[in-house]
This record gives structure tokens, C-alpha cells and sequence, in this order.
């Protein structure tokens, strides 16, 4: 979000600096070495000074050119601080040349129209009110390099706006960074072609105050100007061009210096832009002739000592590659590097071990958000393991050593997995896994080995000085082996990584354990897949899996008791699911409180009504007609006493058909340890059900093991047996729901059967002429195993009409 400008709503907005001013050249030579201005961030006493005024050659006012020299603001300037070069003539061409004097802290410069009196009126001026032109020099210096700031800015998303728009975002986002400018957000939601004027909007607004400081206009309006032009800093160029707190001053500097004009003159600022190696002065007052005339305020940088720029990684614990050829070192924390020429001659040196240091040229590009090494002339032949670099350079005069940073060298790996991802390659979807290794910083490219050979490149980024995050596409893969070739800078061989790529895994829900048992039920999907469970050192294997509803219950037990006994309720550990393809799956087990369990003691059956009879006579105890009343006894075993709490479930052994028995119905303690159970089968189950019985106790929740209770079989009506006279002709069974009847035969060892057909509607059966005391035998549908007498003896069957 830009952090815009506010003003007092009793002012009007500022006026703008657009002005094109003069230009001035200035040459500083400092210990016998000279640089242009545009160079220099500071000023030191003993610097001799050139500086000459770029007029044009037809210039028809005539500007005495006035530099002085300041020592504070309660401090005037000797008289012999000031100097003056008559623009006009040709004897002064040349400018002035002087020394900065011991002593002297700022240094400003005039362009003052010439008139009679114009040298010694301005010398009065600065000497009468030293306070003012202090302050004046700090501001002005300050919104110079701020301006250079914006300038930089502006002229980069102008020109990504118009060659590059698709990358606005992202460069705008590095030059925010390096620059210390802040971005409206809102700009990146409007079309493209209208982005990078929205982010050139309020241009003298970008670069403001932190927010933290009372800025000079804001001052102007709460308190007295003769105070304010008093209070003075002794942080100009605070943060080498990060946020300065005066530089609102820039918007109405002009008012500022309203409050020291003069009949004769007024001073209007004039910001010193760097072009080139000179000064180009910007104007935001049109300068005038008439009295009072404009003398124009250039300021020169502080008299000081040298600052080094405060760079910083914009993280210090990232790594670099040093055969990159297109090394960049992400910097932030003094924008003026990026801005302005004072850092110049700048290189990375290298140390190596046993060796000379290696110096690489380095620019600043703020567009690329930090520093370009140029690696052309570094040779990583016969260097290894990483090397420690450090940035070195000039600060204007002075030398100055930056942050330091950590390199590589391209060099045979041996990539591995990051933990946890070795079961993250699933094929038939893309999977992203972390490569780990020393030298992760000078990877150039990442690419798959498809099954018919060819190479495919995959979309990486750095995680880490020694990491990769690497999406891998598994589509047309099957389950085994993957290779991923990983190709470093300065290196023609890639090196190959071997990774192996799995089916989907089933889906593991819930291990359900109780102290003492031997067994648990793992449920969830895909259960066909598991080859074994761990807990706590004890060993499961699968034992019978049920699919359901579209979910899997897979029971597994252990032989080794001893070790599943040490398995203690409310324990809850992390168990290790072993699948059939080598992977292996962690699922949070709590174990259970101990199951419950019973005793059957005995079992009784009633008809199920008073007089009724069936026509067939099971012959196996455990055969419960449906319809008939079963009653059974039970022992409580553990608990040893029941509580009163417990229900009694009896279901078929595929859960199809369950009845719940409690003390409210069909459950009936005869002690605190025995309890007599009484199921209708009539009401607890409805006419399908069928097949094999079991009962369990269940207690808090929580249930016991399943036992075997009785077998529950449906009987037709049957009516009538007519048979014809003589032996060995088939008899007429009637009667209703006779699809229940598997299989009638004429004696009991089944030696010539008739099935009966699946389905069968009829209320007629064809059976057997029965052989032995007139009785035919069945098997039934529910129970076909167990052979039944037909109690319903044979009538005479009526001859046929005509027989």
C-alpha cells in the first residue's frame, strides 16, 4: 500500500517539483583523488571543491554564483565561509574552486540574480538567521535523495510497464524492496495497461515519512516557524535514504523560507537531481526577476564522516551458487545504493582456502531486488564445499566492506528424501517432494526420466540452503522405481536420483484395541493391502477382513500374549501399519478399556404360540424356528458382578438382523452375577432374517466377543401329503412359503433327493413316495445341513378321471 501524503486540510496541495532549473557541475577531490558530486555522499574538511554554474550561452540574467559554509544553528559563519563567482563573466568561467574549512558542517549553494548589493545581502541573510539555511540544507539534501529514490522508481516501472507488463508485479514488489518505496496493492487489480500509471500516481507522495516522525509540513501547521527553523538534526540522510523523517519537507520547503525573505529577495529550494555526473536542479517556483527577486538553494552533501550503507541480506541464512552466470545476491536496508552512485567499484571477494581470494564485479539493480555478481571469470575447477564471500567496494572516498554471504560450488551430490517424504510419490497424480543436499544452492534444473527415456523438466524452488521443493507429475507412471535428475550449474552431468513411486494407499480410519484381548479391528478402506500392524512392540497380522457399506474391517491378532497383556487401557501410542508394498503408515492408537464377557449356562426354546405345531421336526437343538420364543441363562465373567447397566445384542454373523436385549426389555437378573435373556423372534427379527445366531455383551460402550447361540430357521406351512397308491410314484406336497424346503427325500439318508428350484412360487411340491413308516425327510433352505423328519402323514391320493 503506498503510504500517502496527508496535509493540513487548511493548506493547498503543494506545488510540484517540474521546473527544470540550471545545471551545476561539481568535482570533489579528496586526498588527491577527484570524483563528480553525483559520487560523493559526503563532504570532509580539506575536500577542495570545484563548482561552476551550466549557463546557457544566451543567457540574459545575470547569477552570481554564492557557496557557503555552515557551522550549526546557533553558530553563524565567518564571513570568510562565503564565496561567489560572477556567472556572467568571463574572467570567472571556471567557476569556483575552494576548500571545505575545518570545522564547517553543511554547505549550501546560491544562484542569486545580480543586483548591487546582492553578494553582501545574502551573506547578511545566512549569518543573521544561520538556524534557517541549517535546516534548509538538511531538508533540501534529504528530498534530493529521496527523489532520486522516486526517480529510480518511476523510470523502472515506466519502462517494465511498457516492454515487460506481465512481470509489473514482481518487479514492482523488488524495486519497492530495494528502493524503500511503498506500493498501492490496489493498483494489480486494474487491467494491465493501466497498472503502472496507477503506480505512478502521487509521485511526490512514494517516498514519504515512517510514520513515526512529525514531519515538517505537519509541524508548520501546529507551531511557530520560528521555533521549527531552531530545531535541528543531527541524523541528515538518516538511514542512508530509508524513510527520512523530514522529508515531507520537500511538499512546502517554500514556506519554510517565506519566513526569512527579504525586500529584495526571496528563496525558492531547488532539488539537486543526479543526471549523469552533474546536477540538474529541479524547481517547484518559477523563479522571478522582479523584486523580490529568487535566489535559487542548491545543497551539497553534509560535512561528515563516511557512513558505509547499511546492506543486509534479505536473508542471511539462504546460500548462493558461485558458478552462476546469473548470480543474484538479494539485498535490502539502504536504497541510496540502488539510487545514487556513491557505492561504486564494488566485488564479491571469495576466500578460499590455500588460494588467492577471488574478486567478482557487482552492480546494484534494483529491478532484480539486490546486487548482479558477473561470474564470468570465476573458475570452480578444483574448488570444494562452499566458499565464504564477502562484499567489498568504495562509499564515495571512503572503502567499505557490505554483509557477507554464503556460496557453492557445483559438485557431484548425494540427493536424498527429506524426512516424511518417502511414501509422497503416489502415482497417477502429481506429488511435491523435498530433495535434500549440501549444494541445493547451484541446482540449475530438475527433470523426470519418463518410462520410454526422454527427459521431462519439472517446476522446482529453493526451500532452504540445502533443500529443493520439486513437484513430480506421476500420470503415466506405474508403482517402482523413479528417477529424477537433478542438473547443477557449471556441470554437463546430472546427477540421477532414484526414488520409488507407490499406488494409492487405502484408507486407514481407526485400530480399535482392548487390554487383554488378542485381536483388533482396523477399519477404513483398502484394507486388502495391509500386511501387518505394530503396537508398542507387539506384532498384529491380518486375520479375517469384512467389507460393508463400502468400508473394510480387517481383524488382526497377535500369537505373542505375554507382550499384548503389557498393553495397558488408556495408553495411547503410535502405532506402525505395514503395507504390502513396503510403505508403512503411522495411526494414533488409544488402547481400550478391557472388554466385557459372559458365560452361556443354558438355553430353552418355546413355540411361538400356545397349540401351535409344525409339520416338521428339527432335529438339531441349536435350531431355532422364527416365530419361537428362545430363552438363555449367562454368567458374568469380567466384570465378575454385573451392574445393571449391560445389554445383551443378538444379530446374525453378518449384523444383518440385530436385537438389543436390555433391563427394560427382555433382560432379567437373577443375581448380581446371572441373568436370564428372552428374545421373540417374531418381533426381533423380520421375516428374512435367517442363518446362524450370536450374542454378546455390551457395556459402556464397550463389547465383548461374539458367541455362537443358536441357528435361526424359517419352516413353511405345510398342509397336506397325498400320495398315490403303489410304491414309487412321486406325492403332492401343498402348502405355503415351500421355497423355504431345500431338498425332500423319501428316507433319511438322502439317497435320491429333488431340489427344489430357486424361487419357487408354487403352493404344490412334487416329492418323494416316502418308503419308511410314511414319513418323507427334509432339508431346509436356512440350515442345509441338517436333515428334518416330516411329521404330515401321506393321504390317498384321488385316481386320475379315467384311470
Amino acid at each position: 500500500m503506498i503510504l500517502l501524503f496527508s496535509a493540513s486540510p487548511v493548506l493547498a496541495d503543494p506545488p510540484r517539483f517540474d521546473l527544470a532549473g540550471p545545471t551545476l557541475d561539481v568535482t570533489v577531490t579528496h586526498a588527491g583523488a577527484a570524483l563528480p558530486i553525483s559520487r560523493v555522499p559526503n563532504l570532509s574538511a580539506g575536500d577542495q571543491l570545484s563548482i561552476k554554474a551550466d549557463l546557457p550561452a544566451g543567457q540574459s540574467a545575470h547569477y552570481l554564483l554564492v557557496a557557503a559554509f555552515l557551522r550549526g544553528a546557533t553558530n553563524p559563519p565567518p564571513e570568510t565561509w562565503f564565496f561567489r563567482s560572477p556567472t556572467w563573466d568571463p574572467k570567472a568561467r571556471g567557476g569556483l574552486k575552494i576548500t571545505v574549512p575545518p570545522g564547517a558542517q553543511q554547505m549550501l549553494v546560491f544562484l542569486a540574480p545580480e543586483t548591487g548589493g546582492d553578494f553582501k545581502t545574502l551573506v547578511s541573510a545566512v549569518r543573521g538567521r544561520p538556524g534557517a539555511f541549517v535546516r534548509a540544507s538538511q531538508d533540501l539534501n534529504q528530498a534530493s535523495l529521496d527523489r532520486s529514490r522516486l526517480d529510480a522508481f518511476l523510470a523502472a516501472v515506466r519502462k517494465t510497464g511498457r516492454d515487460d507488463p506481465d512481470h509489473l508485479k514482481d518487479i514492482s514488489a523488488l524495486l519497492a524492496r530495494g528502493l524503500g518505496i511503498k506500493l498501492d496493492a490496489d493498483c494489480f487489480q486494474k487491467v494491465q495497461e493501466l497498472q503502472a500509471a496507477c503506480l505512478m500516481q502521487g509521485q511526490d507522495s512514494l517516498v514519504l515519512d515512517d510514520g513515526h516522525s512529525t514531519s515538517i509540513v505537519q509541524a508548520l501547521t501546529t507551531g511557530s516557524t520560528a521555533d521549527l527553523v531552531q530545531q535541528l538534526s543531527a541524523t541528515p540522510q538518516a538511514g542512508l535514504g530509508y524513510y527520512s523523517p523530514y522529508v515531507g519537507a520537500v511538499m512546502d520547503i517554500a514556506r519554510l523560507m517565506e519566513s526569512f525573505h527579504t525586500a529584495r529577495y526571496q528563496y525558492i529550494p531547488a532539488l539537486a537531481t543526479f543526471q549523469a555526473d552533474r546536477l540538474s536542479l529541479v524547481l517547484n517556483t518559477p523563479p522571478s526577476f522582479h523584486s523580490p527577486m529568487s535566489v535559487l538553494v542548491v545543497a551539497l552533501p553534509a560535512v561528515e564522516p563516511p557512513r558505509a550503507p547499511p546492506l543486509r541480506p534479505v536473508d542471511s541464512k539462504d546460500a548462493y551458487c558461485a558458478a552462476r552466470p546469473d548470480l543474484l545476491l538479494p539485498v535490502e536496508g539502504a536504497p541510496l545504493v540502488f539510487s545514487t552512485g556513491y557505492a561504486r567499484d564494488m566485488v564479491l571477494r571469495l576466500k578460499r582456502r590455500g588460494g588467492e581470494p577471488i574478486d567478482l564485479p557487482v552492480r546494484a539493480d534494483a529491478g532484480k531486488g539486490g546486487l548482479i555478481v558477473d561470474t564470468a571469470g570465476f573458475g570452480p575447477a578444483g574448488i570444494e564445499g562452499p566458499l565464504d564471500g564477502a562484499l567489498h567496494g568504495n562509499w564515495g572516498f571512503e572503502p567499505f566492506e557490505g554483509p557477507q554471504f554464503r556460496l557453492e560450488t557445483a559438485r557431484p551430490q548425494p540427493w536424498r528424501l527429506a524426512e516424511g517424504d518417502e511414501q509422497s510419490l503416489i502415482v497417477g497424480r502429481d506429488a511435491a517432494v523435498r530433495l535434500q543436499a549440501p549444494g541445493a544452492a547451484c541446482v540449475e534444473a530438475v527433470m523426470l526420466r519418463q518410462p520410454s527415456g526422454e527427459t521431462q523438466t519439472l517446476a522446482w524452488k529453493p526451500t532452504g540452503p540445502e533443500e529443493l521443493a520439486v513437484t513430480v507429475p506421476l500420470g503415466p507412471f506405474q508403482p517402482g522405481p523413479v528417477t529424477l535428475l537433478v542438473k547443477p550449474y557449471g556441470r554437463q552431468e546430472p546427477d540421477a536420483v532414484t526414488l520409488r513411486a507407490y499406488a494409492q494407499a487405502g484408507r486407514l480410519d481407526s485400530f480399535a484395541f482392548h487390554a487383554g484381548d488378542l485381536t483388533g479391528t482396523l477399519q477404513g478402506a483398502r484394507l486388502d493391502e495391509v500386511a501387518g500392524l505394530t503396537l508398542r512392540g507387539v506384532t498384529f497380522t491380518p486375520a479375517q477382513l469384512t467389507t460393508a457399506g463400502g468400508a473394510d474391517e480387517l481383524t488382526l491378532a497377535t500369537a505373542d500374549a505375554e507382550a499384548a497383556g503389557k498393553l495397558k487401557a488408556g495408553e495411547t501410542a503410535a502405532a506402525k501399519v505395514a503395507l504390502k508394498d513396503g510403505r508403512t503408515v503411522a495411526l494414533k492408537v488409544s488402547v481400550q478399556s478391557t472388554r466385557p464377557s459372559i458365560a452361556l449356562i443354558a438355553k430353552s426354546i418355546r413355540a411361538d404360540a400356545p397349540g401351535a405345531r409344525h409339520a416338521i421336526e428339527l432335529a438339531d437343538k441349536d435350531e431355532l424356528a422364527r416365530g419361537a420364543t428362545l430363552t438363555f441363562s449367562v454368567h458374568a465373567q469380567a466384570p465378575a458382578r454385573f451392574s445393571g447397566h449391560e445389554q445383551l445384542e443378538v444379530a446374525t454373523l453378518d449384523s444383518a438382523a440385530r436385537a438389543t436385549l436390555t433391563l427394560a426389555d427382555g433382560l432379567v437378573l437373577e443375581d448380581s452375577q446371572v441373568a436370564l435373556a428372552t428374545l421373540d423372534t417374531a418381533k426381533a427379527f423380520n421375516p428374512s432374517a435367517f442363518g446362524a445366531l450370536r450374542f454378546r455383551i455390551v457395556e459402556d460402550g464397550a463389547a465383548g466377543d461374539w458367541q455362537p447361540l443358536a441357528t435361526l430357521v424359517r419352516l413353511p406351512v405345510l398342509r397336506d401329503l397325498k400320495c398315490p397308491a403303489g410304491p414309487g410314484k412321486p406325492c403332492e406336497l401343498t402348502g405355503a412359503d415351500l421355497f423355504l424346503i431345500d431338498q425332500p427325500s423319501s428316507g433319511p439318508t438322502f439317497d435320491h433327493p429333488v431340489t427344489v428350484p430357486e424361487g419357487f412360487t408354487g403352493d404344490i411340491l412334487s416329492v418323494p413316495h416316502p418308503t419308511r413308516a410314511g414319513r418323507l425327510y427334509v432339508k431346509l433352505r436356512d440350515d442345509p445341513q441338517v436333515v428334518n423328519r416330516l411329521d404330515l402323514p401321506a393321504k390317498d391320493l384321488a385316481p386320475a378321471p379315467g384311470a
